[in-house]
């Protein structure tokens, strides 16, 4: 009975996996970052070398998370593995940086970004006006749907999958369709010429070149996500792998059409200048209408990565505290919904917090980001210590090019941690001081019996 108590069923297969992948990757990255990126390199090949540079990096770290968890299929994903390979502490820390930074403000990330998009259609136009308290009408909503999406996450894990499938369908579906006005209806708008045009007042050079790669990284982040999911994954030897890889692919291959079709309706003059590059291509090809598309294009993908995002987050809580690290309450999963009902309500409830207490933007997104990538270098090291302990019969899956790949993959997560602390400092000090934090917190929790082990 109490086994049943704290196990989460194997309701998510091949498919459901892959959806998260993309799902997740996929927000409004691709319709926005196309202006920093041409900004800072000032031609389209070198966007385009960033944007492959960019798509193999995040490859390379799928492959490497891919041999990991197919091997590993646990709850808790990156944490189970560091604490599997650095102990309780790294573990601990991990899931605290989880739980207090990256996740919340990531999801507050995704939900102010989801105003801000919705904000841009006359019906949602009082999103900028005050509500009561202080807060934005954009800020009570993005608060509420924080609560529906934790509603739907708490119903049940197979049905919030099956939303996340048909949302990143037809986020795909959208993104073809606009690729595809502007490539067949731009008429006089659309040359190829486009693609030889320069920015000249670009930042250039390697500098401009890691600038826009920190900006393509951040497109293609979120990857990881579903592994935290790995105890509730069938097949999960088989699937991780398809998932993992095939989802970036997919990824990659989407975000190239998407960069191409915005090039061949605008210079590169005109894309460094633009706020929203995809919406203004879509307004010279169709009018306004075609930039309204491209802004419900940005909702339904930012909604998908909405659902996959919670979804995932809250399985590093309940995963610890199933370990004996953390709140034993956070352990408990719903008899009705075989979902983490505590811990999808605990993030929440911190997510709101951050929504009221910054709301901004920028700022949200500069706080999860610096937590995020340091744990990305931290899990994809573990594959090194796996290696030297595990036999070549016990991996399913093994990743090419060890260890040179899973290198590549560390030092892109070290170099975009550096140009993110040197970007947002402040914001990244705050990060660093929240997961020192969790040092004296874990020996307190240990120390009190605050935390007592999940019997089986």
């Amino acid at each position: 009975m109490a086994q049943q108590e704290h196990e989460l069923p194997r309701v998510l297969n091949a498919s459901h996996a892959t959806s998260i992948v993309v799902g997740i990757i996929i927000g409004s990255g691709i319709f926005l970052v196309p202006r920093e990126m041409m900004a800072a390199v000032g031609s389209s090949a070198g966007v385009y070398a960033v944007w492959i540079v960019g798509g193999l990096l995040s490859l390379f770290g799928a492959m490497t998370y891919a041999e990991i968890a197919a091997a590993r299929p646990r709850y808790g994903g990156e944490y189970a593995f560091l604490r599997e390979a650095y102990g309780d502490l790294t573990g601990f820390l991990y899931m605290w940086t989880q739980i207090t930074v990256a996740k919340p403000a990531s999801l507050a990330t995704v939900a102010a970004g989801l105003a801000r998009v919705l904000g841009t259609f006359a019906i949602f136009s009082a999103f900028a006006k005050p509500a009561f308290l202080h807060l934005l009408w954009g800020q009570v909503f993005a608060i509420t749907m924080t609560w529906l999406i934790t509603l739907l996450n708490i119903m049940g894990t197979r049905n919030s999958a099956n939303v996340q499938l048909v949302l990143t369908w037809l986020k795909g579906l959208l993104i073809m369709v606009i690729a595809g006005f502007c490539f067949f209806a731009a008429g006089q708008h659309g040359t190829w010429h486009n693609f030889s045009t320069s920015f000249v007042g670009a930042k250039g050079g390697f500098s401009g070149f890691m600038i826009a790669l920190v900006a393509a990284l951040w497109a293609y982040d979120g990857w990881s996500d579903v592994t935290t999911m790995a105890g509730e994954v069938k097949n999960p030897q088989r699937s991780f792998p398809i998932a993992l890889i095939g989802g970036v692919a997919i990824v990659g291959a989407l975000y190239m059409l998407t960069n191409a079709a915005i090039q061949y309706v605008l210079p590169a003059s005109v894309i460094a200048a633009a706020d929203r590059p995809a919406a203004d291509a879509m307004r010279l090809v169709a009018g306004n209408w075609g930039a309204a598309l491209v802004s419900l294009g940005m909702a339904v993908s930012i909604g998908a990565t909405f659902v996959g995002s919670s979804l995932s987050g809250a399985r590093v809580p309940f995963a610890a505290a199933r370990d004996g690290l953390f709140f034993k309450q956070l352990a408990h999963v719903s008899p009705r919904f075989h979902t983490p009902s505590a811990s999808l309500v605990l993030q929440a409830v911190l997510t709101s917090l951050l929504l009221l207490a910054i709301g901004r933007f920028q700022a949200l997104f500069s706080l999860a980001i610096f937590g995020e990538w340091l744990f990305y270098a931290m899990t994809a090291s573990t594959i090194f210590v796996f290696r030297r302990r595990d036999l070549a019969a016990d991996r399913p899956y093994s990743v090419w090019g060890y260890p040179v790949l899973p290198a590549l993959f560390i030092a892109a997560a070290i170099v975009l941690l550096v140009f993110s602390f040197a970007d947002h400092p402040l914001n990244s000090t705050v990060g660093s001081a929240i997961i020192l934090l969790g040092i004296p917190v874990h020996y307190l929790l240990q120390r009190g019996k605050m935390a007592r082990p999940v019997t089986l």
